[in-house]
């Protein structure tokens, strides 16, 4: 199980970051070589995403699978088991809740928003950018179309 005494893993929570992490620069890099500029954890939008294409109203954001339940079903029940089960099934639950909020009100505003699971971005990065290159590409056509209107 856990081999961590409460030290430790305090130690090991307060460092983790919020802004600038691994699967962010992976991703920023992959960007910026295919010469896709963007703004970094945009505040002024809802959710501050971590990556933004201003001009294609595109909002990526790059969600680590613990924190941000991936699998939920599967994830849930093996939190149960753990120590300090019911504080992690409530965090990560009001975490999903607002993902789903930010989701819904950046798309009422115009956006389209793009989430990324961590491991895809460092294991498919090609294929990340491939997404997004394809959403700019629809994006383009629907400004496009609403303008000959």
């Amino acid at each position: 199980m856990d081999c961590l005494t409460p030290e430790q893993r305090h130690k090991n929570m307060v460092n983790i970051k919020s802004k600038n992490t691994s699967i962010e620069v992976i991703l920023r890099k992959a960007l910026w070589k295919r010469g896709i500029r963007y703004r970094k954890n945009y505040k002024k939008l809802l959710g501050t995403p971590d990556i933004v294409l201003t001009k294609y109203k595109i909002a990526i954001f790059c969600d680590s699978e613990f924190f941000h339940g991936k699998d939920w079903e599967v994830l849930k029940p093996r939190l149960e088991k753990g120590s300090n089960s019911d504080f992690w099934i409530k965090k990560i639950g009001k975490n999903r809740e607002h993902d789903d909020e930010i989701n819904k009100k950046l798309l009422f505003m115009g956006w389209t928003v793009i989430r990324f699971w961590g491991n895809d971005i460092k294991k498919k990065t090609d294929e990340c950018i491939k997404v997004i290159e394809e959403t700019i590409f629809d994006n383009m056509i629907s400004d496009e179309e609403m303008q000959e209107r």
